[in-house]
């Protein structure tokens, strides 16, 4: 079964990552140039928060919210959830679906090496499940029948 480090590998993607001093306009400015919707924020290469598409809409919805002037260390998350690079991809989807989370950290010798979204667990679980059922073998359903008895 797939773990959260086949993921990882597979997107081939590595994290788009700015740092605190950014504005939040800057921000989605390269949000939309890659297509995501999360920007993790690092400083001197550590993983210090996470900005989400989420955010902008809580963040926009509060008084003198000015994306050209707002700096995305001032309204990052900071509480970053984690998971170990080696937990089953169905273990994933529990944490996503259990804590109500859109992106799960990936760490490994106590470093950060990815980000999974929600879509990234979801599609792999999907995978998966078409994998085994590719690998059942139907014979004994397609065969079977039973008889009513008549009265």
């Amino acid at each position: 079964m797939q773990q959260a480090i086949d993921i990882i590998l597979e997107k081939d993607r590595p994290m788009i990552s700015v740092p605190p001093e950014t504005t939040i306009y800057n921000a989605l400015k390269i949000m939309v140039e890659n297509q995501i919707g999360a920007i993790v924020i690092t400083e001197q290469d550590k993983v210090v928060g996470i900005w989400t598409e989420r955010d902008l809409l809580n963040n926009s919805a509060q008084p003198d919210f000015n994306p050209q002037t707002a700096l995305i260390g001032d309204y990052m998350q900071t509480q970053l959830k984690t998971v170990n690079y080696d937990e089953p991809i169905f273990k994933l989807q529990d944490r996503i679906l259990g804590m109500y989370v859109r992106h799960l950290f990936v760490v490994q010798d106590d470093e950060i090496i990815g980000l999974l979204s929600a879509g990234d667990i979801t599609r792999a679980c999907l995978l998966e499940r078409t994998k085994e059922l590719e690998n059942i073998s139907w014979e004994y359903y397609e065969n079977w029948r039973w008889e009513r008895r008549k009265k």
